[in-house]
């Protein structure tokens, strides 16, 4: 006869990884990804990004609008929370400042992976807490591939319900799932995976890498498959398959490779390049190495609709809720002082005057 297995055999037996262990790898992916060298700092494309100077603007600083259109409504900054950390004790308090953030300054919030929540119901409490003390903050739920190849179309349901998100994130990180020690590298069947849920979730589909970047040639294969948005997510910023070595064993095999692999990726410029010329058929955020509103002002005016900031906004939001809105409303000023200075009272007429240059390295 079989025996039954309580409910922390159960998820071992499903993901490999107890409750205990989750919470220690998150709160490793936390720390490590505030050590600096685990960002690919300088690689992103952007120091090389000029914006043309405007001498005379024909316009005043304080009709410079933020304002930008995605996702079929109107909203009132580019700017959104890049996913970062979810489903786990530590991760309650840090979603919930940035959320309140995020709904006083009109930023979107990417959640951190809702793995958790497919085979713990309890893991989606946390979504509660946020939606009561932030009713209008937008989020954006998030969920691997390599989990979204092996869900239904009502287990993703379910995970946009209890966040009453936007939209669902899927996100793409194969160098990471073959360097972390708890890792899921199976990702075959994952096009077709994205094009059925597109096709049968109730909400827009977003695809984003985890700092790699995208090929021109992958992100033609995303072309008509249903997906509303794709963000690049270049090399430049937090490399996640550096923490995954600085997570495992000193000299082992996982710690080797990382190191041997440490600037891998397509760097974010390079990945926005190559969506422009894919010609593809859905909006193109960017993120990976946005340590600045002028950095953001660049991947826009280059074509980008939202641009993602994730590092910057976890080391603030760690130091208390007054740091973190500094950095946000920091942020947008070097933004609007960027348009200003471009001439431009709009984002779309910054893309309208292509008032930038690229020097390839």
């Amino acid at each position: 006869m079989a025996t039954s297995l309580d409910p922390i055999q159960q998820r071992k037996q499903k993901d490999g990884e107890t409750p205990v262990q989750f919470e220690s790898r998150k709160a490793d992916h936390i720390r490590l990804s505030l050590d600096r060298k685990n960002q690919a700092e300088g690689l992103s494309g952007l120091q090389q990004v000029r914006l043309t100077h405007e001498a005379l603007p024909d316009l005043n600083f304080d009709q410079v609008s933020l304002g930008v259109k995605s996702l079929g409504r109107k909203i009132a900054t580019p700017f959104m929370v890049s996913s970062m950390t979810a489903g786990h004790s530590d991760s309650v308090n840090l979603n919930l400042r940035l959320a309140k953030a995020c709904a006083e300054r009109n930023w979107r919030m990417g959640v951190g992976s809702q793995r958790r929540e497919l085979s713990d119901s309890n893991a989606a409490e946390e979504w509660k807490v946020i939606r009561k003390a932030a009713p209008k903050v937008s989020l954006l739920g998030n969920l691997g591939i390599a989990q979204l190849i092996q869900s239904s179309v009502m287990d993703v349901q379910r995970l946009v319900d209890a966040l009453e998100a936007e939209a669902m994130i899927v996100h793409l990180n194969a160098l990471q799932e073959c360097l972390q020690p708890e890792g899921t590298p199976r990702f075959r069947g994952g096009l077709k995976a994205i094009e059925k849920i597109c096709h049968r979730l109730k909400v827009p589909v977003v695809v984003k890498e985890t700092g790699c970047g995208f090929s021109k040639a992958t992100l033609k294969r995303l072309r008509g498959v249903g997906v509303a948005a794709v963000d690049v997510s270049g090399l430049g910023g937090t490399h996640w398959g550096r923490i995954e070595g600085g997570r495992s064993a000193e000299r082992d095999m996982r710690a080797r490779a990382a190191e041997t692999l440490g600037n891998w990726g397509i760097p974010t410029v390079e990945s926005l390049l190559n969506a422009q010329s894919a010609k593809v058929d859905y909006e193109i955020w960017a993120s990976g190495g946005v340590r600045s509103g002028l950095d953001a002002a660049k991947l826009l005016a280059m074509g980008a609709d939202v641009v993602g900031v994730a590092m910057p906004i976890l080391d603030s939001a760690l130091k208390g809720e007054e740091e973190l809105r500094n950095t946000m409303a920091t942020f947008e000023f070097e933004l609007k002082t960027a348009l200003f200075c471009t001439g431009s009272a709009t984002i779309a007429d910054l893309q309208d005057k292509k008032a930038w240059s690229w020097q390839a390295t």
